[in-house]
Formats: structure tokens, C-alpha cells, sequence
């Protein structure tokens, strides 16, 4: 994917993430329905803009989702473990009628919009036009990136239209706050200098608990993190 002009994060080690490029910063929660499944998105609010910011990283910010220095007073561990390599050469392919579904299961953050219906990975397996199209609605709302979903025919990607942008996560439903949302090709230098894969969609962790650091693992649900946004 193509990197988003002049919009960029930078890991500090140990420390917090530092926006640059005027990146748009909103507040967004998951929508469950009845049955506690994960359906739709709700902007609650956008932030004020900003050229540049420090993003917390290590969950004990006093001023989240912003950076108060509380990282050095806690002696937070930000090492980076991710993997670098590229999403393609270590995900998994579940291979339905009409679509492929891409998996790399280490970038699940429990969002659950892939739950709804019976699950994507079982959907995609389905002949029915109504299956395929669940599968594309659903991974298109997945923060994470995850999953891709691929057209069979045309060998296309099927992905949102996102504006490169960040959002910080509230899941309800789980009693928790989630990570931080990265959308529309948004390059994310690591401490070390290397610049990770520009993907459309990832989530970085600010529980400061992963252990796939930067990226989220699910752990905030674990722990009950709370932003008090």
C-alpha cells in the first residue's frame, strides 16, 4: 500500500508514539447487538487537531490518550517483538468458493466483528452470495487487519476506503478500552529505525501489556484497561 503523505508515527523507545503530520485523532466504540456480537463502529468524538503529539504507550498516562512522562516513572518495557516480516508471508489461507480469506492470528485484538453470522472463517466457506458479502462487511470493520478477504476471480484485495487517521478504541462490551486504530496507510517507524509494513489497517497497543508489541494482542481486555476518555 502506499504511504500516507507526511503522516507519520515514530516509536520512542520506551517511550511514548510520536504523531507528526497532522494526523485527524477521534474517539470511536464498538457496537454490540443483542446477542453481544460486534456490528458497527460509533465515532464519539473527534480531538482537537494537532501538527504533532505523543501518544501514551505505557497505559499510565494521566492525560490519556497523551503522553505525561509517567512511562519513565514506571520503567516501562516498550521492546518491540512483532514480527517484521510482511503480512503475506506468514499469513494462512482459508480458500472458499468466491473469496480467500487471509488469517495471521497474532494481530488479533478480540474486536469480534468477525464473530457475527457464525464466523468469517465459516462463511467464507459457504457458495451463497449473502455468505461472501457477510465476510466483506464484516472484515472491512476488523481494526486490526487481520484478516483480507480476496476476490477469487479477479485475485483482487477487497478493502475499506480509509483516510488516514488514527482512533482510540472503546469496547463496552468487554469493560475496556481498546488500542489505538490506525487507518489509511499511516508509516509506523519502529524504535530502531526500520519502518514497519504500511498496511490500510493495524492497532497498536496502549495498554502497555502486549506481547507483540507495538502491536495490540487482546491484552487490554485481560487487564481491564480503562482511559477515562
Amino acid at each position: 500500500m502506499k504511504p500516507a503523505d507526511g503522516k507519520r508515527i515514530r516509536i520512542s523507545r520506551n517511550g511514548p508514539y510520536l504523531i507528526t503530520g497532522g494526523v485527524p485523532l477521534s474517539k470511536q466504540t464498538i457496537v454490540a447487538d443483542e446477542n453481544g456480537e460486534s456490528v458497527v463502529w460509533r465515532e464519539e468524538k473527534a480531538l482537537d487537531d494537532r501538527e504533532s503529539c505523543g501518544l501514551c504507550r505505557c497505559g499510565k498516562s494521566g492525560r490519556k490518550p497523551f503522553c505525561d512522562g509517567s512511562h519513565n516513572d514506571v520503567n516501562f518495557d516498550g521492546t518491540e517483538t512483532a514480527s517484521r516480516q510482511p503480512y503475506a508471508e506468514r499469513e494462512i489461507a482459508i480458500d472458499g468458493p468466491t473469496l480467500v480469506l487471509h488469517d495471521a492470528p497474532d494481530l488479533c485484538i478480540e474486536a469480534r466483528f468477525c464473530h457475527r453470522a457464525g464466523g468469517a472463517w465459516n462463511l467464507v466457506l459457504e457458495p451463497s452470495a449473502e455468505a461472501a458479502a457477510t465476510v466483506i462487511e464484516e472484515i472491512a470493520k476488523c481494526p486490526s487487519g487481520r484478516y483480507v478477504v480476496e476476490e477469487k476471480a479477479t485475485v483482487r484485495i477487497i478493502e475499506p476506503a480509509l483516510e488516514p487517521s488514527i482512533a482510540f478504541v472503546q469496547d463496552p462490551q468487554m469493560n475496556a478500552s481498546g488500542p489505538i486504530w490506525v487507518r489509511g496507510g499511516i508509516e509506523i517507524e519502529s524504535a530502531d529505525g526500520e519502518t514497519y509494513e504500511v498496511r490500510n489497517r493495524v492497532s497498536l497497543c496502549r495498554c502497555g501489556q502486549s506481547k507483540n508489541k507495538p502491536f495490540c494482542d487482546g491484552t487490554h481486555v485481560e487487564c481491564g484497561f480503562h482511559d477515562g476518555m
